[in-house]
Parts: C-alpha cells; sequence; structure tokens
C-alpha cells in the first residue's frame, strides 16, 4: 500500500474521521486509483463506483457509522463504502468464490445495513429504519442513497409518498444523479432533472451560501434557498419533492468535498424528511470510463493502463442470438415491439434500439410497468417482445398473472440469465423463474438446449396465439450452427437425444448438454424436454413404461419447476417409476464462477452421474485402460 499512504490508514470509518479535512481530497485520489486497479484485476462495476467516492467519503466522515444507517440503492455503486469500512484487502477476492459481494450483505459487515442488489428499495428501507429509531427513542439518522435511473421505479415513489407526511423523522434521501442507470436515462424524470443543469452553477453557490450558516439560522437558510431555487428554476424537481413533503436541497457537486460535507453536515441537525440532489458523474476519474461509461459500467479482468479490449469471438452468446433474431422478426413483422427494463446492452437490444427506433421502448427500471405496457400493446395487435432478466422478472410477477396471463394475451417475455449467473450471485441467479412460470395458466414456457434451439424458440413464441416464455442462460451455449430458416416447433414435444437402458436423463435447456456426456458414463436415455408447459406428457409415460430410473436435471429450485410438473405425469400412472430430481438446492447460492457454483450444486456432468449413481446404488463406471 505504499502508493497509497493516505488509504492505507483506513481501516475503519473511525479512522477516516480521525483525519483532516484537507487530507481528504488526496484520500479520495487514492481511493479512485486503487479502485480502477483492483476492479481491473477482479472484474466487477466500475464507472458507478467512480463516480462516488467523494460521496462515499463525505458520508462516513459526516455521519456516525454504523450507529447512523446507510442504505445504499441497487448496490453496485458500493465499492468505495466496502474499502472505507474494512474490506480494502477483501477487494482481491471480489465477487469470487468465498470472497467479498459486489453487493451490500448485512451478514458481510455491520455497515452494510441492509441488502441492496435490486434497484429502489433504499427509501423504503432507511424509511423503516427511521421510523424504528423514533419507536426505540433513539438518536440516530437514516440515510437512502439512490440513483437517478432508481428513481423511475415506482416503489421509489410510494416510500417518497409515505415519509413525506412523517415530520418527525430523521431521514435523509441523496438522489446521486449522474444521468445514467446503466444506459442512458429515459422518460419524464430524466429530463426534469436535466433542466435543474443549466442553472446549476448558480444553484451551487447560492446553496453553499445558504447551508454554510450555522444550524440556529437554518429554517431562515431554508426559506432564502427555497426563493432562490424558485427564482433560477421553476418547475424544477425540487417543486416535485417539496410537494411530497421534502426539505429539497441542491444540485450540489458530488464530487467537491469542500461543499458536499459541510452541506452533510447541517442536513443532519435538520429534522423530518430532507432531500439532498447531488449531481456526479460516472467513470469520474477515469478518462477511459469518462467517455464509455456503459462499456465500464460492469467489466471483466483487463488492463487498466491499456483500457478494455475487443475480444469478442465469432461464436454468439444468447443475448446476442436473440438480439439479431428480434431485428430479424421486426423486419419481417410491422407489428413487433421490443420493450427492456433499463437493461437495452445487457439484453442484446442496442441494434434493435438503432434499426427500429420507433418500435423500440426502454422504459426505465420499472419491470412492473413494462409488462403491462406490453399488455396494452397486445391488446391493440401488437406483437411485444419484453427483453427480461430472470431476477427481475421477479419484480413484475403480479402483472404477468393479472395482465398478461388472465387475458391470455401473444406477449414473449425473452427471459435472459436464467440459472446460475456467476459472479453478482444470489441477487442475480435465475433459480426461481420455471418454478413461478409454471404454475400460471396459459403460459407456454420453453429451454433452449443450444443457440439454434433458442432462435427457433423465440420464433415459435412469436408464433404462439397466446403468452410464452423463452427461457435462456447467461453466456455462450455449445456452439450450434445457426440455421437461417425459422420454423416453429410443435408444441409440447421433447426429443430424445440419446437412446440408453434403465436409466432416463430427462434434461431442461442448458442441462441438456451435461445430460449427454452423463449419460454416456450411464448409458442413460437422455431426453431434451424442450417444453416446461407443456409438457411432453406422452413421451414421459413411455419412457417410464421403458426404463426403471427417471432422472429429472434443470438449473433451477429443486422445488417446484420443471421436475414437479414430471412428477405430476407419472402421478398418474399405474406403476409408478423411481424418480430423482436434480436442481439447485434449497438455498441461496453465493457468487463465483458459473462452472464452480454449477459443479458445487451438483449439475456438471460428473455430478449428475456421482447423483444417479448414489440414489440406486449404482456401480461406478469401469476404469478405462490403456
Amino acid at each position: 500500500m505504499s502508493d497509497y499512504p493516505h488509504l492505507a490508514r483506513i481501516d475503519s470509518p473511525a479512522d477516516l474521521r480521525a483525519l483532516d479535512r484537507k487530507e481528504l481530497p488526496a484520500l479520495a485520489d487514492e481511493l479512485r486509483a486503487f479502485l480502477i486497479e483492483s476492479v481491473a484485476k477482479t472484474g466487477g462495476h466500475l464507472s458507478s463506483n467512480l463516480g462516488t467516492v467523494e460521496l462515499s467519503i463525505a458520508l462516513h466522515y459526516v455521519f456516525d457509522t454504523p450507529r447512523d444507517r446507510i442504505v445504499w440503492d441497487v448496490g453496485h455503486q458500493t465499492y468505495s463504502h466496502k474499502i472505507l469500512t474494512g474490506r480494502r484487502e477483501a477487494m482481491a477476492r471480489l465477487r469470487r468464490a468465498g470472497g467479498i459481494s459486489g453487493f451490500p450483505r448485512r451478514a458481510e459487515s455491520e455497515y452494510d445495513t441492509f441488502g441492496t442488489a435490486h434497484s429502489s428499495t433504499s427509501i423504503s428501507a432507511a424509511l423503516g429504519m427511521a421510523v424504528a429509531a423514533r419507536a426505540h427513542d433513539e438518536t440516530r439518522a437514516s440515510v437512502a442513497v439512490i440513483g437517478d435511473g432508481a428513481m423511475s421505479a415506482g416503489m421509489a415513489f410510494e416510500a417518497l409518498n409515505n415519509a413525506g407526511s412523517m415530520k418527525d423523522i430523521d431521514l435523509l434521501v441523496i438522489l446521486n444523479d449522474n444521468e445514467m442507470s446503466i444506459s442512458p436515462p429515459v422518460g419524464a424524470l430524466s429530463n426534469l432533472l436535466a433542466r435543474l443543469m443549466t442553472p446549476y452553477d448558480t444553484a451551487r453557490r447560492i446553496g453553499k451560501k445558504v447551508l454554510g450558516v450555522a444550524p440556529p439560522v437554518a429554517e431562515l437558510a431554508r426559506k432564502v434557498e427555497e426563493y432562490a431555487k424558485g427564482m433560477i428554476s421553476p418547475g424544477s424537481p425540487a417543486t416535485l419533492f417539496e410537494e411530497l413533503g421534502f426539505h429539497y436541497f441542491g444540485p450540489v457537486d458530488g464530487h467537491d468535498l469542500d461543499t458536499l460535507i459541510p452541506i452533510l453536515q447541517n442536513l443532519r441537525h435538520f429534522k423530518g424528511p430532507q432531500f439532498l440532489h447531488v449531481i456526479t458523474r460516472k467513470g469520474q476519474g477515469y478518462k477511459l470510463a469518462e467517455a464509455d461509461p456503459t462499456l465500464y459500467h460492469g467489466v471483466g479482468k483487463f488492463d487498466h493502463r491499456t483500457g478494455i479490449q475487443d475480444a469478442s469471438s465469432g461464436q454468439p452468446t444468447y443475448t446476442q442470438v436473440f438480439g439479431d433474431w428480434l431485428c430479424e422478426a421486426a423486419a419481417a413483422d410491422p407489428r413487433v415491439v421490443g420493450i427492456t427494463p433499463a437493461m437495452c446492452e445487457g439484453s442484446g437490444l442496442t441494434r434493435f434500439a438503432a434499426e427500429f427506433p420507433d418500435r423500440y421502448h426502454d422504459v426505465g427500471i420499472a419491470e412492473q410497468h413494462a409488462l403491462t405496457f406490453a399488455a396494452g400493446l397486445a391488446c391493440e395487435g401488437c406483437r411485444p417482445v419484453v427483453a427480461i432478466y430472470s431476477t427481475f422478472l421477479q419484480r413484475a410477477y403480479d402483472q404477468l398473472i393479472h395482465d398478461i396471463a388472465l387475458q391470455n394475451l401473444p406477449i414473449v417475455l425473452a427471459i435472459d440469465r436464467g440459472g446460475l449467473v456467476g459472479a453478482d450471485g444470489a441477487t442475480h441467479h435465475g433459480a426461481f423463474d420455471l418454478s413461478f412460470l409454471a404454475c400460471v395458466p396459459n403460459l407456454l414456457i420453453m429451454t433452449p438446449a443450444d443457440e439454434n434451439e433458442c432462435r427457433q424458440m423465440l420464433h415459435t413464441a412469436l408464433c404462439h396465439d397466446g403468452p410464452s416464455a423463452v427461457r435462456y442462460p447467461r453466456g455462450k451455449g455449445p456452439g450450434v450452427p445457426l440455421e437461417a430458416e425459422l420454423r416453429a416447433l410443435p408444441l409440447g414435444k421433447a426429443e430424445i437425444r440419446r437412446h440408453g437402458k434403465k436409466t432416463a436423463l430427462l434434461a431442461f435447456g442448458s442441462m441438456v448438454a451435461p445430460a449427454l456426456e452423463a449419460g454416456e458414463a450411464l448409458d442413460a436415455t437422455v431426453v431434451n424436454m424442450r417444453f416446461v408447459k407443456p409438457l411432453d406428457a406422452a413421451l414421459v409415460e413411455r419412457l417410464a413404461r421403458d426404463h426403471e430410473r427417471l432422472v429429472v436435471i434443470e438449473e433451477n429450485a429443486v422445488i417446484g419447476g420443471a421436475g414437479a410438473e414430471v412428477s405430476r405425469v407419472l402421478d398418474g400412472l399405474p406403476a409408478r417409476p423411481r424418480l430423482l430430481r436434480l436442481g439447485l438446492p434449497d438455498r441461496f447460492i453465493d457468487h463465483g464462477e458459473q462452472r464452480e457454483l454449477l459443479a458445487e450444486a451438483g449439475l456438471d456432468a460428473d455430478g449428475i452421474a456421482t447423483a444417479v449413481r448414489r440414489a440406486w446404488a449404482l456401480p461406478d463406471a469401469p476404469s478405462q485402460t490403456p
């Protein structure tokens, strides 16, 4: 740590608060340099964390953490927070198996007051903490740090609406406005926030003069500031948040510690709901990330001196297969509309957005709205395709059931990141979708075994006159070439990939490839089941007659899901064969490499073969002699 003399002295916020304020800018420079060097070695979220260096320092310098509670929204902006709270050395194993998480976790540190990795939860959680402090007659602050992208979600405004009526709580909401979520922001709220940028310098100067006064005249200062805000920015967000019951301050420069710290020190003495609007820059201090904050949002390992290099190969990911298919489908059918809740790049919609801008809709971080918006489009003859991560679809379950499935509307759900996603961990694994989707009436559910099958299933879904879901994993598939011709698959029909004896492996989606490998070791029949719903019941019944043992394999929670559907079919047979269900265990799986996590869950080829042998005390495969 010789290159970071100030940072080396910080093992807790108490060490930070012992520094002279004049040392803080140097600490910020070191912290930012350490972040760039560290994340380049491990991978992780970079742009968002570079934007919160000064804010993290200021918060821990002013507030008495962990006694004062800080809740970081989304959580991918907390690396500086982690480093300042005793986890500097642990950054070497960030997001690796056995290492620290890339998001706040209550079990990891007392300074992580609330686990956050999905968006827009911070205000609700911090409000709950503030109300609890009042109930316990404790004097402590509750602070929510929420990004401007996260403010597009309805939950954030539900919490603001609730908090605004409570005048005796100690709650501070900090809007970290960097004009970005992952992709550029969208919607009326982002336009409203942008209207403050023109008079920003004037507002900052007025804010420094007003908020620099002593607490005894804080009320006068507030009135003067309100007048100033009204003069320079009529109709600004100040009006919106003030009407919701908050005292609004800002905007202020989130990279200027000489401005930020005095403001936070004064706000700490105010009672009632406070709202501080902070302007930061995503990628701040690293020119490459400043120039392309989206590219540097989530990164793998790279050389921080030269930046990210294009290392793409010819084999497409499932996400790319989806994006190319959607462009092809839209060119052939003017009814096709693409929708994403703020995940344009991650969901593979960049090309579609450029080629079909009038039919591309990024609705912001608003999964519930995305599905009901799609339902409205479908009612009027459009064919909406909603690109959404499995973990984020969980947030819109009611809309899926009531607004789409109940009305049997022809909407395609392109569910990315089904199964284990790797380094983002438990909050982002798509572990539950087959379980919560299988019980929904009217819903067609498909799981592709490879890239070409994914393409054909997406076409099948678009041809289907009802709601459908195509669920595919993160990353690349087995490398099956893509067929140019699109053809609708026969609904509810599986295919036998290998004929064997006594044991049949019924594999869904990503589990077909390891099942085929395990099938060779076991001399088992291997079936690519393709459809979770409708299940190929006729084939399952036939396999039950011809085999002594059936094994269901899915990269989904073992409770519910595809295995439950197979079991339900077997329950109706006069002679039920022995059944083994393999899937994700009934616990939250931590972060790590995808292959490591699959092996740990017993869902690689060796794990499948071992589980089958153990279940029925089968002999091991004979060793191969040269």
